[in-house]
């Protein structure tokens, strides 16, 4: 509530309405009757020093016949009338932030328009007045620093030696009980009916469908015939669950929780026509609770003894009993392994990777880089191509996702995407990346990827930075990939197991790839997930300062991974997937060390 002024002489006083009232300056007639030049009537002692210069500029105000001032311009007219408000409602002072970034958001969204911001715009535009990330800067982020990483070598100390700092009493095992499947063949009750799903998508997209699915069997006591997968438009695999998965594996390892069979025997087909289609499909919700299935699909089940569920992505939801998790992670962890081409590739990858990293002591970095034309153009970012780059990704949009980017009243700025962190990042930034951390050219680095968009030109920068890198198509001759070509989700499992042994994996985007691989490095590594997750919101920043001091970012690099090793024990959240956090699921924390004193006096140490 404002209260009277004192400050001032009589003719400045503020006169006060009723109680609750707002003070109001006295008119301006009465003012200007006095005989010194009119004056706000301050309202802070730190005010006062400002009135002799309010009394000096008299050039501003010209008495007029009336005997009010007039301004002697519309600019100061305006500051006249903004600086009464505030004084005469000093709350006019909370609301000057919001003016202000509101003034600031329009201004930036004017600048968002400019012709350096649409998309395919390449280099090209006024640099200076471009808004940020609306120029692809990284190029000259590395020809300053370049360099510097050079004489910053150091080959008797490398990053991999001591990139996770152990924490003690941080380890965890897993704990899931794993006695039932390691035994004997145990009973299983009778079978309610079989249980047909259709897994979609790619690799771990297929492999989220097939664990949920394993735990939804046993959730209806149902007999789960092994999953279909479908054929996917973006990626184009027509392989079968044996072809990626090992089955006979799969049918074992779940034997002792759920009956798992290859087909459908002939009869319950013979019931159909022998037309698995004609099977009713039922259409369940994505993230279906437990007891919607007991209610909605059980009855189904037993009425026709044969449902079909598809597609069957992320239909059981994340927060389910303790012994549903438990098979999710069964399956997950132990029962899907890849099948024994694939496997046996991988061994032979992940021995050569180990070889070549012999300086760093077998250990190497594994990179996920989603680089391909799809991502850049799903994007919708914008890098140094030009006119031509901007054409190709117009064809990869069209061709993808037909109209989707060209709906009405659709705004695309890439400037806005790169601050936003949603911009894939290029080779040379992870180049970037891993040398401000401090792995140098001595490491042995592997990266995953598909068919990296202009592999020639983006790929140059890194292989400077690392000659010692390797992808599947230089570690692996092409006689033993030959068997692969063609098969997306293949090539993506040899990608997975290799990256899965790695000391460091950097994950570059989202996405299902590198969540199952940060959960199941957890389920491998005691706990921690051994993953760098850089912020690529600060990274925009740092790539668009093409005057960056080495110094200054290679401190900027070290706090990123120091971030991530502090949350590789990160705990999953009730709305988390099990397959990023297995812990406390699926692992549980090692006891502390226990002195014990013997009768003798002596003490041991006991873990358990």
């Amino acid at each position: 509530m404002h209260g009277f002024s004192r400050l001032g002489s009589g003719s400045g006083r503020i006169s006060g309405g009723g109680e609750g009232d707002s003070p109001t300056l006295m008119t301006t007639a009465t003012v200007m009757a006095t005989a010194s030049p009119p004056t706000s009537p301050t309202v802070s002692p730190r005010f006062r020093h400002s009135s002799s210069r309010r009394k000096s500029s008299s050039s501003v105000y010209v008495k007029s016949s009336g005997g009010a001032p007039k301004l002697e311009n519309f600019i100061e007219r305006i500051v006249y009338i903004f600086l009464s408000a505030v004084f005469r409602r000093r709350g006019v002072l909370l609301f000057a932030p919001i003016f202000y970034f509101s003034g600031m958001l329009m201004y930036m969204d004017s600048l968002s328009l400019l012709p350096g911001s649409r998309i395919g715009g390449g280099g090209g535009g006024d640099r200076s007045s471009s808004p940020p990330g609306s120029i692809y800067r990284s190029p000259q982020v590395f020809e300053k620093l370049w360099p510097y990483m050079q004489l910053d070598t150091n080959h008797s100390y490398n990053e991999l030696m001591s990139a996770w700092r152990p924490r003690l009493h941080q380890t965890w095992k897993p704990c899931v009980n794993w006695s039932t499947a390691a035994s004997g063949l145990s009973e299983l009750p009778k079978s309610n009916g079989f249980l047909i799903i259709e897994a979609n998508g790619g690799l771990n997209q297929q492999r989220i469908s097939i664990c949920d699915a394993v735990a939804v069997a046993a959730l209806l006591n149902a007999t789960l015939v092994i999953p279909m997968f479908h054929l996917n438009s973006v990626w184009r695999d027509s392989s079968k669950f044996g072809e990626i998965f090992d089955e006979e594996f799969f049918i074992y390892a779940l034997r002792n929780n759920v009956n798992v069979i290859k087909e459908l025997p002939e009869d319950v087909l013979h019931r159909f026509d022998n037309n698995i289609s004609n099977i009713v499909n039922l259409r369940v919700k994505a993230w279906s609770t437990p007891s919607y299935y007991l209610h909605k699909v059980l009855p189904k089940l037993l009425e026709l003894g044969a449902v079909r569920i598809a597609p069957f992505s992320n239909r059981l939801a994340h927060a389910v009993p303790s012994e549903t998790q438990s098979l999710r992670c069964l399956a997950n962890y132990e029962a899907l392994r890849f099948s024994k081409p694939i496997q046996s590739l991988a061994e032979k990858m992940v021995d050569r990777m180990i070889r070549n990293s012999s300086i760093s002591g077998g250990n190497y970095v594994s990179v996920h880089l989603r680089f391909e034309e799809d991502m850049v153009a799903f994007s919708c970012c914008i890098y140094d191509g030009g006119e031509e780059e901007k054409l190709e990704m117009d064809n990869a949009r069209q061709k993808n996702w037909r109209g989707k980017f060209k709906k009405a009243g659709r705004v695309i700025k890439p400037g806005a995407n790169r601050m936003d962190g949603k911009c894939p990042l290029t080779p040379i930034e992870v180049g970037m990346i891993l040398r401000g951390m401090g792995f140098d050219n001595t490491t042995s680095v592997y990266v995953a990827a598909g068919k990296i968009y202009r592999a020639e030109k983006y790929m140059a920068p890194l292989r400077q930075m690392f000659p010692l890198l390797e992808t599947k198509e230089t570690l692996a001759s092409e006689l033993e990939l030959a068997p692969f070509q063609g098969h997306s989700s293949r090539l993506a499992a040899l990608d997975y197991a290799v990256c899965l042994h790695s000391e460091v994996f950097l994950t570059t985007q989202g996405g299902n790839f590198p969540h199952f691989l940060m959960g199941h490095r957890r389920y491998l590594y005691g706990g921690h997930a051994k993953t760098i997750r850089p912020d690529k919101r600060k990274l925009a920043i740092l790539f668009d300062s093409p005057n960056i001091r080495w110094e200054n970012f290679k401190l900027q690099m070290h706090e990123m991974l120091r971030h991530s090793d502090s949350k590789g024990y990160e705990t999953r959240k009730p709305s988390s997937s099990l397959y990023t956090f297995p812990m406390p699921d699926c692992m549980c924390k090692q006891q502390e060390p226990e002195e014990v004193r013997n009768i003798d006096g002596n003490i041991t140490v006991t873990i358990s």
